[in-house]
């Protein structure tokens, strides 16, 4: 067992030669926006795989700073997958856009209330009847004295 005192000075001075790995960097999710579908699953794969070393890093008693890569590297992997998916769904809107009848998945979720409430139009519909009366016998108008 190593306390987390004696690692921290090898993970600041971790040399070249000992970190076969790519340096832990960070995906900023801007520059994944411009990439495209087969860009981003390519990255993606190369990530998992990453990851997949440092798990077995991890389980040999590999060096601390693999073992300190992986969180940043799951956390790439969800940026990667949180753009894709967006990029999913923006396409399907676009594919979507000016038909009848829009994708539930793409539709506003609110509450389920609110979806099931009138709309605007349904509740100020009157029938009939309810404009006739209303025709004849209009709100009273009532001068309020200050």
């Amino acid at each position: 067992f190593v306390s987390p005192h004696e690692t921290l000075p090898f993970l600041l001075y971790a040399t070249k030669s000992e970190s076969s790995f790519r340096n832990i960097i960070m995906v900023k999710a801007f520059e994944l926006r411009g990439k495209t579908k087969e860009e981003l699953l390519k990255l993606l794969d190369a990530e998992r795989k990453e990851l997949s070393e440092l798990h077995v890093a991890k389980v040999t008693n590999g060096a601390a700073s693999k073992i300190a890569k992986i969180k940043s590297v799951r956390k790439n992997i969800a940026r990667i997958l949180t753009v894709h998916n967006q990029q999913q769904k923006e396409g399907l809107r676009k594919a979507s856009a000016g038909a009848k009848y829009v994708p539930k998945d793409l539709r506003m979720k609110k509450t389920r209330a609110l979806r099931r409430a009138l709309s605007l139009s349904q509740k100020n519909a009157k029938t009939y009847k309810q404009r006739k009366h209303l025709a004849a016998y209009p709100a009273m108008k009532y001068a309020v004295k200050a």
